[in-house]
C-alpha cells in the first residue's frame, strides 16, 4: 500500500499521476472537518434496506465471512411491516453483536392516499400527511422502542420534533436516536442545522452533494452525517466509491451507507420479494468490503469509530416549550 500524503489520505492514482507530472494539489487542511464521533473515530458503517429477520441473518453471516465491521443496520419498509416476534428477533440478533438497529416509522407520502407526491413536482414529498399520519409514526415509535429498538428513522420534520419531545419527556427512552431519511435529506448548511435543532442525531444527505457542500455543512453543525457511498437508483444511483476517503475527511463524523444501484425497489417488503431482498442484502455487505478495502489502500482506514458506539455526542436543540 502506498503511504498517505503528508496532509492526510492519498488521493486515487496519486503516486502514478505525480510521476507523470499530472499530480493534483494537496488537499487544503482548512477543508477537513474538525468533528469526530464521541469516543473518537471519524466514520461508522451502515447496511441499509435490511427488511426483516431473514435478511438480517444474511447480512450478519456475510459480514462475518468478509470481515465487514457494522455499526448500524437499518430497515426501510417500516415498523408496521414487522410483527412483534420479528422485531424482537432482530433486536436480539443485533444486540448480541452490539450493532444498532434502526427501523422506519409510520405512514409517508407514497403509502397513503395523497396524489401530489406522484405528480411531476413530487408535491409534499415523503412527509406525513395530516394528524393521522403523525399519529401512525408515533404509534410505531412507541411500539418499536418498547420492543427494544434504539434507533428510529423519520422522513418528516414534524415527526422528528414530536419524537424528540417524546424522548425528552420520557414517552420513549431518552437514549433513542433519531435518524433523518435520505428521502428528505437537506442540501444546504442552514437546513442541516435546522434538522439538528429539531432533534436529529444523524442526517442522511443526498449523495450528489459536492465536497464543498460537505465542508459548508461542517462549518455550522457537528451532527453525524449519513451518506450512501452507492445510492439506490430511486435516489440517483450515484457511486462515489473512489471518493470515500475524501468524503470522510470533509464530512466526518460520517456513516458510510452501503447501498446498491441497479437493483429493484423492495419497499414495502413481503415474501413475494424474498429472493431479490436476500440477494441484495448480501451484495450490500460485499460493497462495504470494497469500500473498506479502498480506505485501506488510501491510508484512511485507521479512523473508524469503535464498534458498538452509537450515540451522537452533544448536539444543539431548539428549546422545548
Amino acid at each position: 500500500m502506498t503511504a498517505p500524503s503528508p496532509t492526510g489520505p492519498r488521493q486515487p492514482g496519486e503516486p502514478a499521476l505525480t510521476a507523470l507530472g499530472l499530480g493534483a494539489p494537496e488537499p487544503s487542511p482548512a477543508d477537513a472537518s474538525p468533528h469526530t464521533f464521541p469516543g473518537g473515530g471519524r466514520w461508522r458503517t451502515e447496511v441499509p434496506s435490511c427488511e426483516g429477520p431473514e435478511a438480517l441473518a444474511v447480512v450478519l453471516k456475510e459480514a462475518s465471512r468478509l470481515d465487514v465491521p457494522i455499526h448500524r443496520i437499518s430497515q426501510g419498509s417500516g415498523v408496521w411491516m414487522l410483527t412483534d416476534a420479528e422485531i424482537t428477533e432482530m433486536v436480539e440478533a443485533t444486540a448480541e453483536r452490539d450493532i444498532e438497529l434502526c427501523l422506519f416509522t409510520g405512514p409517508r407520502g407514497t403509502w397513503d392516499t395523497g396524489a401530489s407526491v406522484r405528480t411531476d413536482s413530487r408535491g409534499a414529498g415523503l412527509r406525513a400527511r395530516g394528524h393521522d399520519a403523525v399519529a401512525g409514526c408515533v404509534e410505531d415509535a412507541v411500539r418499536a422502542t418498547e420492543l427494544g429498538v434504539k434507533c428510529l428513522l423519520v422522513a418528516d420534520e414534524g415527526v422528528l420534533w414530536t419524537l424528540h419531545r417524546a424522548r425528552v419527556q420520557g414517552i420513549i427512552p431518552a437514549d433513542t436516536t433519531l435518524k433523518v431519511s435520505a428521502l428528505i435529506g437537506p442540501v444546504n448548511p442552514a437546513s442541516y442545522a435546522v434538522y439538528e435543532h429539531l432533534g436529529a442525531d444523524s442526517v442522511n444527505v443526498p449523495s450528489d452533494l459536492t465536497m464543498d457542500h460537505l465542508t459548508e455543512i461542517r462549518r455550522v453543525s457537528a451532527a453525524p452525517m449519513d451518506m450512501y457511498i452507492e445510492a439506490p437508483d430511486d435516489l440517483g444511483g450515484y457511486v462515489r466509491m473512489y471518493e470515500v476517503a475524501e468524503l470522510i475527511r470533509r464530512g466526518a463524523p460520517l456513516y458510510l451507507k452501503f447501498g446498491l444501484s441497479k437493483a429493484p425497489g423492495i419497499y414495502p417488503y413481503g415474501a413475494h420479494m424474498r429472493d431479490v431482498t436476500l440477494a441484495t442484502a448480501k451484495e450490500r455487505v460485499r460493497r462495504g468490503r470494497l469500500a473498506i478495502d479502498l480506505l485501506a489502500r488510501h491510508g484512511a482506514d485507521g479512523e473508524m469509530a469503535p464498534l458498538g458506539s452509537r450515540l451522537p455526542g452533544t448536539l444543539r436543540r431548539f428549546d422545548i416549550p
